[in-house]
């Protein structure tokens, strides 16, 4: 699949089949991730993976009850150590979550591109998804996404036009 093709087929997915997801599979997307850039290539990053059925289904409720957390194959936990990312992004704040954030975008594609789904988690609660999991406190969590076959195809959503977010040589007015 082309990259650009991969892009434009990614889509958040909350209904799963059940089948399996392969330990090759698997590898190659979480290969795209650590391959990812970081600042001063830090690679602050840490992704736990979640195949055991009893453990998506106790990361449910911290994730605000999206109960397809649990019917996923697949739950990656993204997870960051602030002291191992750039300290002075912007001159302002540590790179850490931004850092993690491209790695997970890497292993969304790669999870498209090997015909999989995903649906980028950013509504959870930290405290009892590290409680769950048993993360340390010099961890942060940054995101999670499940990871597994889609079952169906979901409705495109309206994108705004280029015209509407890209401006040159100045700011936008709003």
């Amino acid at each position: 699949m082309d990259f650009y093709d991969a892009i434009k087929k990614r889509h958040s997915i909350r209904k799963y089949k059940p089948d399996v997801v392969s330990d090759e599979i698997l590898n190659r997307v979480l290969d795209a991730a650590h391959l990812a850039p970081s600042g001063k290539n830090g690679q602050p990053w840490r992704f736990i993976v979640v195949r055991n059925s009893e453990l998506k289904q106790k990361l449910v409720k911290p994730c605000r009850d999206q109960v397809y957390i649990a019917e996923a194959p697949v739950v990656i936990v993204g997870v960051a150590n602030e002291d191992e990312s750039y300290q002075k992004q912007g001159c302002y704040m540590k790179s850490w979550a931004i850092d993690l954030a491209i790695a997970f975008d890497h292993l969304i594609l790669a999870a498209t591109v090997e015909g999989l789904g995903t649906c980028w988690i950013g509504a959870f609660d930290e405290k009892e998804v590290k409680k769950t999991l048993n993360i340390p406190d010099h961890l942060r969590v940054v995101c999670l996404t499940t990871l597994g076959y889609a079952d169906g195809e979901p409705k495109p959503k309206p994108r705004k036009t280029l015209g509407e977010i890209v401006f040159y040589d100045q700011a936008p007015k709003n």
